[in-house]
């Protein structure tokens, strides 16, 4: 078999490893595991490196079992946060834990003819049916409070001055049982995780040790940030998502798009599937030609293409044209309704009754709805040709607007300038 960890290791994929796993997914097939937490009812870009993982693994021929947390959910990871988290009820969990699910699919080749094919399991599935009685007896007094104290993840929340619930300080004793669950169900020998995982997966592991006097690897994932020191997967307006209707594909691809040049390459190895070589090819071009934003391009691309579909890539390329070139009149024309919306996505929305759009003129439409502060302005814009109406130059100062240049019979892509864009919506 190839080597899993090295291909992992020179795409900055591996943080902590127990020693003996390299040895031990090189020597044969194993089934691995990474849990997803359910608190909102689709992934974001945060959860892409295990999904990639998971991709690697099957690769490899490796079997992938996603856990998908309904029971831990319900308790809430303490690793990584400063305070308690809301927890979820059932219903709101259960809903979660079908549209992650459902994403999950994918990425993953869940053919059952397939010798390593993935499978997603649901914890409650099994813990719904344990009493609290017997997870204290039967997992309970395997693990030393001793040596949960001795985590970084409860010693950084104990010293800090909201403390720790008993809910939150079980967290670790319950993915560890998930682990030894899985070792003695699935024959599962492999946790990974995000670096900030790595008490709760060591856990799992010395569990698996004490209780069933069996062996099991694990590995973890460095934390991403960005070269600036900020946060990975955020944007100004919050998560980007794996869901089309929380985050447009258009949205997406302009997230990557707009990668900067020191972390483009790294994200490339990060993200993608492209060979070592590929990549250096890519970066030894994108060198001394910044400005075409060669490795951008690609991340997007693959991307993209990996979450949403080749489809969703073609038309953002197509897409981030229409604001950024002045020959894409056309390219408008053929949007639909739900296409103009994500591209305007972040565009400033004027409004005007339908009744009026036969009788005002082009001056006093920008100056009622303020795109220019006075009939005055907007006819001197009008003059030097800086009014651009569906990407076509205005002409003559006293121009009409009529029903039938509306896009989607509703709209006006009005520009003012080279870069300042509205949207007329008729009401």
């Amino acid at each position: 078999m190839k080597n899993l960890i090295e291909e992992l290791r020179w795409r900055g994929l591996i943080q902590d490893i127990i020693p003996g796993t390299e040895e031990k997914l090189t020597k044969e097939p194993v089934t691995a595991y990474v849990g997803f937490d359910p608190t909102a009812d689709s992934l974001h870009i945060g959860s892409l490196i295990p999904i990639v993982v998971l991709v690697h693994l099957q690769k490899f021929g490796h079997k992938p079992i996603a856990l998908v947390g309904g029971a831990t959910g319900m308790v809430g990871d303490p690793s990584g946060k400063s305070e308690e988290r809301n927890l979820l009820s059932k219903e709101v969990l259960d809903k979660n834990v079908a549209a992650v699910k459902q994403q999950l699919s994918h990425f993953l080749n869940f053919n059952s003819d397939v010798p390593n094919a993935a499978e997603l399991v649901n914890n409650f599935d099994w813990f719904q049916d344990i009493t609290f009685l017997d997870f204290i007896r039967d997992a309970g007094k395997f693990i030393s409070v001793n040596y949960m104290m001795a985590k970084d993840s409860v010693k950084k929340r104990l010293e800090g001055d909201n403390g720790m619930s008993f809910t939150e300080f079980t967290y670790q004793l319950i993915q560890g049982y998930d682990f030894y669950w899985l070792y003695q169900h699935k024959n599962c020998k492999l946790q990974f995780g995000g670096s900030d995982q790595w008490g709760n997966i060591t856990t799992g592991t010395e569990f698996i040790r004490r209780k069933a006097g069996g062996e099991a690897f694990a590995f973890t994932c460095p934390l991403l940030t960005k070269s600036d020191g900020s946060k990975f997967g955020k944007s100004e307006k919050g998560n980007i998502w794996l869901d089309a209707s929380k985050t447009s594909p258009y949205t997406f691809y302009q997230f990557w798009l707009n990668t900067a040049d020191a972390d483009a390459e790294r994200f490339l190895k990060v993200f993608t599937f492209l060979t070592e070589k590929e990549i250096s090819e890519l970066a030894a071009q994108h060198k001394g030609n910044e400005h075409q934003r060669i490795l951008q391009k690609k991340l997007a691309e693959e991307l993209t293409c990996f979450v949403h579909s080749r489809q969703d890539y073609e038309f953002a390329v197509k897409a981030s044209s229409i604001l950024f070139n002045n020959d894409t009149a056309e390219i408008l024309k053929q949007l639909n309704e739900e296409q103009l919306l994500q591209v305007m996505e972040g565009v400033p929305t004027v409004e005007l009754e339908k009744s009026r759009l036969q009788e005002i003129d082009l001056v006093t439409l920008l100056a009622e709805t303020k795109i220019l502060p006075s009939k005055g302005e907007a006819k001197k814009m009008l003059a030097g040709g800086g009014i651009f109406v569906n990407k076509e130059k205005v002409e003559a100062i006293d121009e009409k607007l009529n029903a039938g240049r509306l896009l989607n019979n509703k709209y006006l892509l009005i520009q003012k300038g080279k870069k300042n864009y509205y949207l007329l919506k008729v009401v």
